[in-house]
Parts: structure tokens; sequence; C-alpha cells
């Protein structure tokens, strides 16, 4: 039971260093954590926990490629760096198309993906600048168009 509690802790902790936006290599996550404590930790533990939590590398507020964990951050508020990553968004009845700051396409869709159908999105295909998304409907790709739009705070 013991394990089990550190482990929750690690990840906790992990999670934790993530968020703050400022580590942009695996050797920082490491030493972080081992300033928190958890002298067992490597880079290849890291490097399997980036991974397990689909952390990515992008551009915090100050411009510098750090590891975030896009799950972790839920719906992006007006202060997150998140919001500035989206410079448009559009569609034609039919597919909505995103239009990101480069790089950023692919954490945006993985978000998108997260609150999928509930919300109207089927799927999204991301390439470095640009998402296609498929609605779940067609009929309703105003409303699932609105709330993309709303999640970003964008307005045309």
């Amino acid at each position: 039971m013991q394990a089990n509690k550190n482990q929750e802790e690690l990840v906790k902790t992990f999670k934790a260093i993530l968020k703050e936006e400022r580590f942009g290599s695996q050797s920082e996550i490491v030493n972080a954590l081992q300033a928190e404590g958890y002298n067992n930790i490597n880079q290849s533990k890291v490097s399997r926990m980036l991974s397990k939590f689909g952390a990515v590398r992008t551009r915090n507020a100050k411009q510098e490629m750090v590891y975030c964990l896009p799950a972790e951050l839920g719906v992006p508020t007006a202060g997150s760096p998140l919001k500035n990553l989206v410079l448009d968004v559009d569609h034609n009845q039919s597919m909505i198309v995103v239009r990101t700051s480069p790089g950023a396409a692919q954490l945006i869709a993985r978000l998108l993906d997260s609150i999928g159908k509930p919300e109207g999105i089927l799927g999204t295909i991301a390439g470095d600048d640009t998402i296609f998304i498929c609605p779940s409907n067609i009929q309703e790709v105003g409303k699932t168009f609105n709330t993309i739009k709303s999640l970003f705070n964008y307005t045309d």
C-alpha cells in the first residue's frame, strides 16, 4: 500500500511541476522531481511518465518551449496561453477549420478531442498549424462552431 501512496504522490508532484509550464527538457523535470525528494527518478522514468500522461512540448506565455499536460489544462480561460494559440476559426456548413500558431495544432486538437461528442465533435485531424474538425452532426455544425469559438474566447 505504501508503494501506491508514493506513486500517487509522485504523479501529483509530476503534474504540478508540468503545470508550472517552465520545464523545457526531461533533465530539468528530473532535477525538479529530485529537488522534491524523489531521488529514484531518472530520465527514462520521466520519459515514460510524459508519454503516459500525454504531455507535449508547446510555447508558454514567454514563448519558451516547455512540457505541459493538455488533458490537465481543461477549458482554457482568458488568461490561459492556449487561448492565444488559436488564430482563426471558420466553417463551411460541413467542416470546421481552426488555424493556430505554428506547432500548436496537435495540442489544440487533443483538447478538442477530449471534449468530443458531447460538444458535437466527432473527431479532428491536425497538422502543424491547421485543424480540421468533423462535427458529429452536420445539421448542428453552427452550434459546434459556436462552442469551439467560445471555448477559446474567439471573436470574428
